[in-house]
Order: C-alpha cells, then sequence, then structure tokens
C-alpha cells in the first residue's frame, strides 16, 4: 500500500488500522502521538485536566504488539488502539482511585473483566482519567485531580460522572473511551462533549473489578467520536463473565456483530415517540429544544415517522422516588472495599467518611448513603416503583408501536463550573435497565467562551437487548447530520 500521511485529529478504528498496513505508522508512534498530545493540551495549554496518569506499560505493549503485526498483521480488531480509561476500574499493576484521596495508594491486583476483554481485542490502555468522586454526581470533580473542563467551553463542566473520559475523547487524547453510567454517567459527558454515549443493557457489560455504586442501575459503557467505533468497541466488551450474574441474562441477546446494524438508511421506516415531557418549558431550554426539533425533522426527512408521547414522565421525581443508587451505595461500595483488605487503609464508606480524604462536594451525598440501604422501607418502595416504570416504557412503546423513544439528554446547556448538574434525563434509561444511546445533535449559539457553541446531545431509549436498533438509529441520524466537530480554543483549533 501506499504510504500515506496519519492524522491523529478525529482518527478512527479503520484510519489507524489502514495507516499500520501501509506501513505509515506503528502502534509505538501511534501511542507516542496520543502522549505528546496529553502533555501539550491536558496541564498546560487550555488545562483540560483529564488525565490522572498515563500508563507506564503503553510503549512496551505497542512494542510488543508491532513485533506481532510484523509476524502476522492484526492481532484483533481493536489492535493497537488506545483506551483513555474512568479511574474506577481495576487495570492490573496500577492505582484504582474512583477520584479519591482516600484510595490514592491502592493498587489493582487484577484487571477488570471489561479490561480483560479490550486487551483480548488488542488494545492499549493509554490513560487513567477523570471522574466525579466515587462517580456520585455529575460535574467530574474529584479530590485526586480537581475539576475537569469542558474542551468547548472552559468555564463549563464537561458533564459527569465520566466527565474525564468525555473531555479526553473530544480532544482526542486517544480513541476509545470507558465511562461507567449509574444515573447519567456515560450519556452526560457525550451530549456535554459532542459524543457518542453507549449505556447497553444492565447485563450485556460486566462489572466485575469495577468499583460499583448501585449494581441494580450500574453498567460499563462507550463513549467515543463516531457510531461505527462505538459497534465495534461493544462486540469487543459484551459477554457472560461469572463473576458479575447479571451478565447471564446476555447469553442468547448478542448478535455476532453489532456493525452489521450500520447501516445509512437506518431511520428509514423507524417508528420514533418523542417523549415532551422530557423536553424544558422555559427560555433557558430553548436552544436545546430547537436544536433536538431540528433533528427530528432530519429524521423525518430520512424516512423516519416520528409521533408526540404525551404521556408524563418526570426524570426529577424518578431521582427523587425511584432511583436506588445512593441507597445501594454503602452495601456495593463495602464489599468491593472489604477485598482490598491490607492493600487500603479504607474498607468501607465509613471508613472513607471518617478518613476526610475526599471532595467536600461529596459529603453530604455519601453521609446520607451511609445511613440507608436495602433493608428499608423506601427502598423496597423504591424497587416496586422501577418494576411499573420498566411497565409503563414497554407499554408506551407497544401502544405507539415504536422502535424506539427520543429526548434531550439535557434540557439546557451543560451546567458552569461551580454549579450542580440540573435538568439531565439519563435517570430513565438507568432505572429501567433499557439500552440507551446520546448522539451529537449540535451546537447552541456561539459565545465569547464557546466559540462554536456548546453541544448538545439526543438520547434514544429503547427495549432490552435491542442495542441493533440503536444502532441503526444512530448510525442513520449521524450520516444525515454529521455533527461531530472537534473543539476550538481560542480560535484555534486543538
Amino acid at each position: 500500500m501506499k504510504k500515506e500521511k496519519f492524522c491523529l485529529e478525529e482518527a478512527t478504528i479503520d484510519s489507524i488500522h489502514t495507516a499500520f498496513k501501509n506501513g505509515s505508522l506503528t502502534c509505538k508512534e501511534l501511542i507516542k502521538k496520543y502522549i505528546d498530545r496529553i502533555e501539550k493540551y491536558d496541564k498546560i495549554g487550555p488545562m483540560i485536566n483529564s488525565i490522572i496518569m498515563i500508563n507506564k506499560n503503553a510503549f512496551k505493549i505497542a512494542d510488543e504488539l508491532d513485533e506481532k503485526f510484523k509476524k502476522s498483521g492484526l492481532t484483533g480488531p481493536l489492535h493497537g488502539i488506545p483506551v483513555l480509561l474512568k479511574d474506577n476500574i481495576n487495570l492490573e499493576g496500577t492505582k484504582t482511585t474512583a477520584g479519591s484521596i482516600s484510595l490514592k495508594e491502592v493498587k489493582s491486583e487484577k484487571d477488570a473483566f471489561i479490561i480483560k476483554k479490550l486487551k483480548d481485542a488488542g488494545a492499549i490502555i493509554i490513560a487513567k482519567v477523570n471522574l466525579h468522586e466515587f462517580a456520585v454526581w455529575g460535574e467530574t470533580v474529584s479530590s485526586i485531580l480537581g475539576q475537569t473542563l469542558n474542551p468547548y467551553d472552559l468555564t463549563r463542566t464537561p458533564g459527569g460522572s465520566s466527565g474525564g473520559t468525555g473531555a479526553a475523547v473530544a480532544m482526542n487524547f486517544g480513541l476509545i473511551g470507558i465511562g461507567t453510567d449509574t444515573v447519567n454517567s456515560v450519556r452526560s459527558p457525550a451530549s456535554a462533549c459532542n459524543l457518542v454515549g453507549f449505556r447497553p443493557t444492565v447485563g450485556l457489560v460486566s462489572r466485575s473489578g469495577i468499583i460499583p455504586y448501585s449494581l441494580t442501575q450500574d453498567t460499563a459503557g462507550p463513549i467515543m467520536r463516531n457510531v461505527e467505533d462505538t459497534a465495534k468497541v461493544l462486540d469487543a466488551i459484551v459477554g457472560y463473565d461469572v463473576k458479575d450474574p447479571m451478565t447471564a441474562w446476555s447469553i442468547g441477546n448478542i448478535p455476532k456483530t453489532y456493525t452489521k446494524h450500520l447501516n445509512k438508511d437506518g431511520l428509514n421506516r423507524k417508528r420514533i415517540g418523542v417523549l415532551k415531557s422530557l423536553f424544558g418549558n422555559e427560555k433557558i431550554h430553548k436552544q436545546v429544544n430547537d436544536i433536538i426539533y431540528s433533528n427530528l425533522k432530519v429524521m423525518e426527512d430520512n424516512g423516519a415517522e416520528v409521533v408526540n408521547i404525551y404521556e408524563n414522565i418526570d426524570a426529577d421525581k424518578l431521582i427523587e422516588q425511584t432511583s436506588v443508587h445512593l441507597y445501594e451505595l454503602k452495601e456495593d461500595l463495602n464489599e468491593y472495599l472489604k477485598e482490598l483488605g491490607s492493600r487500603s487503609k479504607v474498607n468501607s464508606l465509613n471508613d472513607i467518611i471518617e478518613s476526610k480524604k475526599y471532595h467536600k462536594g461529596i459529603e453530604t451525598n455519601i453521609k446520607f448513603a451511609e445511613t440507608i440501604d436495602r433493608s428499608m422501607h423506601e427502598y423496597n418502595k423504591r424497587i416496586v416503583n422501577r418494576i411499573e416504570l420498566q411497565n409503563l416504557v414497554m407499554e408506551l412503546m407497544a401502544k405507539y408501536k415504536l422502535d424506539a423513544i427520543v429526548y434531550p439528554h439535557q434540557k439546557r446547556p451543560v451546567v458552569k463550573v461551580g454549579e450542580s448538574q440540573v435538568d439531565r434525563n439519563g435517570v430513565l434509561g438507568a432505572i429501567t435497565g433499557f439500552p440507551s444511546c446520546v448522539l451529537p445533535a449540535g451546537f447552541t449559539n456561539p459565545t465569547e467562551t464557546a466559540p462554536i457553541g456548546i453541544p448538545v446531545g439526543i438520547e434514544f431509549l429503547t427495549r432490552k437487548w435491542n442495542e441493533s436498533v440503536l444502532f441503526e438509529i444512530a448510525y442513520g441520524l449521524e450520516q444525515a447530520n454529521k455533527n461531530r466537530k472537534s473543539p476550538i480554543i481560542n480560535k484555534n483549533v486543538v
């Protein structure tokens, strides 16, 4: 093959593999390019502040993959592709902090199951990235690193809790982003950072080796720059894990490959319900609403039938009355911390609280979580409410004959640094456990701090194990819109 100059910015799995094959790039050169970019923009320049640590073994692994490539070609579907890993996921031989000083010295003895899957596919973990401490909220601020900034507007948060992943992927610090999602946490950074965020059905991707928040609602998922690469990563990470019993439900529900559903005409003949109650009605919501409605028009122009749903689902009330995340935090986190044994000075949530080694922003939530658990009547009431919500969503899909439901992920632009995240709708997918996907929908009007505007995400939700339909819809809309743009900072493309 003819050697062509490789472009790092907005690279794809396919463009990287093509460069390997035509001899214009090696794994080691690729890793160096990404690390150079991190050094240029993360702690200096715009100071995005997303990277907790660079994997010191990345160059060694890259050398090994280059040797294998010389002998037999690509070692797997993700050969040499760099991964940005949320730092609540165990990577053997590295510290896993959950963004907390209380865990800053704890090294992981084993890889999380999802890491084994990524390594088996040939991927390289290049860095561990910031998160909202213990994943308990949505602004991506932690005691281990501080505040991560939104590359599109340095005065705003990158969403959360996987905002370090979102900001780093948006900045082209790596190609694959892995986050975790308990309420909004994969899809919020995708919405805020002009990315694809995919929350799979609970049980499709193993949670073993991931610091838990609420195992009823927890899942891991990819945060990527395009839908095709999202499908390739999901292919690599799904499957049964004996250490996560929920993954047993995935057997028989995983297609040979999600990539076969990447159809440019994927919107054609799809019937999609617009959940009107998840749209805002105030002036601050107008730009987001206008952007979402313009996407609905694109969907119709590409063969989708769009119908309005007026039944009321209130996202804030779902947090207040149905989500079980805080009720499960103590027990699920304690189980993980106990297994750390002598490697950690904290072996329970109470130990963390007593250590005072955490960001004060999470104090109210973790102290409240310490006082509640699964034995309470309120918890059981919420579990019943959860079942009723699942049934309601299924009834709506049956009543309106829907393939998917659509709404803005966040009713207003992502908040400024120092403010609490508001008006997010991801709780619907989190509580039901149904798969959902956020896509770049467009940008608000440009401002002095946001040169191309603030990203807005559109979210689709469908039935359990129906990820294939989400990929058809997502790919069809992505190809029709092409809304992905790199950040611009100080009017210089970065």
